[in-house]
């Protein structure tokens, strides 16, 4: 439980999105844990398959093919 809002928080927080849509994995990866300990494997399978597998590959796919500006140092 502690994980999950502490990889949430990383989602809001992180400045590299990059980094925010990886912490994003992580909660969603958490989240179904946490269903698997609450006897739901069938939403916990889902939970894994959509969101940290799909969501997030769609997520990483769109960030890779935009092109990201140079930070002005």
């Amino acid at each position: 439980m502690v994980l999950t809002v502490a990889f949430a928080l990383l989602t809001v927080e992180l400045k590299d999105i990059l980094y925010a849509i990886l912490s994003f994995c992580g909660m969603c990866v958490t989240i179904g844990a946490l269903f698997w300990l609450l006897n739901a494997p069938y939403v916990a399978v889902f939970q894994l398959l959509i969101y940290a597998g799909a969501i997030v590959a769609l997520f990483v796919a769109a960030v890779m093919l935009t092109t990201r500006k140079e930070s002005v140092r």
